[in-house]
């Protein structure tokens, strides 16, 4: 990848300064990842073993959890330990681009499960023909389709900003608005361009959710007690998943300033802290998710008992 500029690297400032403060996140984020890893991956096989068409875009979220995080939190934990936290040029861009394209897929398989379970309240007499194996597929392929074009802008428009000589950077990732304060150019229009396309994609989508989720919720008055307690069930884990990703995200996108100080306490929200908690969300607190992955553990049992 060529650039016209004297930057071959670039240098995190990451979190903290602290020596103590560090080597005691470096064991809490260490945890959290091995958490984020397990639980998610444990979803996934669960739902997958299980064939339950209406968690098919939970396991898919499972999935996009695994990548994403694994996308930033392993740099992360080793350059709270690192004396010089660098990443080269070539692997900032990468960087940039899986994070977008696997963020992106999510809030895609977000807007998906809204409507999955849309079909699931209201139309549950022809939900397998709405929401067939196929549709599903043929939506998680178009979310891959639209999230690849998203992140491919999004370094598109990075590796066009000339860099002059600082590459330092406040930050513990390679996002899209750090090295906007490192170009030695005007990049008034690219910060509008990008709180266009961003910050204003996730506030409006952020807000449509809740609409959708507001809608479906105040609806369920005319269903019987037991299906509005599996309807809030699962419409509970939706919202508040939902709230935990775009909030932060939405903070991050929007920046007052290109305060990149606070964006990457919010960021932090986004990349580690919602997709840990997910599995917890999703599982727990749906009786429906429990009773599924109860009965893979049994005939998994029942097979090694035979």
């Amino acid at each position: 990848m060529e650039n016209q500029n004297n930057v071959t690297e670039f240098v995190f400032l990451g979190l903290f300064m602290n020596l103590d403060l560090k080597m005691m996140c470096f064991v809490i984020f260490l945890f959290y990842y091995f958490e984020i890893f397990l639980g998610n991956f444990t979803i996934f096989i669960m739902i997958t073993c299980n064939e339950q068409p209406m968690y098919f875009f939970l396991s898919y979220l499972a999935f996009m959890d695994i990548c994403f995080t694994s996308t930033v939190a392993p740099k992360l934990i080793v350059d709270l330990l690192a004396q010089r936290r660098t990443i080269s040029y070539n692997n900032c861009m990468a960087q940039m681009f899986c994070a977008h394209f696997f963020d992106a897929i999510e809030i895609f398989i977000l807007v998906a499960m809204a409507f999955d379970c849309y079909v699931a309240i209201f139309k549950p007499m022809h939900y397998m023909v709405i929401m067939s194996r196929q549709v599903c597929r043929l939506i998680v392929l178009a979310s891959c389709i639209g999230a690849f074009l998203h992140s491919i802008m999004q370094v598109l428009i990075a590796v066009r900003l000339p860099f002059c000589g600082p590459n330092k950077t406040d930050h513990y990732f390679c996002d899209v608005f750090p090295p906007l304060k490192l170009a030695c150019a005007d990049t008034f229009l690219l910060l509008t361009v990008l709180i266009s396309t961003n910050g204003m994609l996730s506030i409006l989508t952020f807000i449509s959710l809740l609409i959708s989720s507001i809608i479906i919720l105040a609806t369920l008055r005319t269903h019987s007690s037991e299906g509005r307690h599996k309807a809030l069930s699962t419409c509970g884990s939706h919202i508040t998943v939902v709230i935990m990703f775009f909030v932060p995200l939405i903070f991050t996108h929007v920046p007052i300033g290109i305060s990149v100080n606070e964006d990457k306490v919010f960021a932090l929200f986004y990349t580690i802290i919602a997709p840990m908690f997910n599995p917890f969300i999703y599982s727990l607190r749906n009786t429906g998710k429990k009773n599924a992955m109860r009965k893979v553990w049994l005939q998994k049992l029942a097979s090694k008992g035979k």
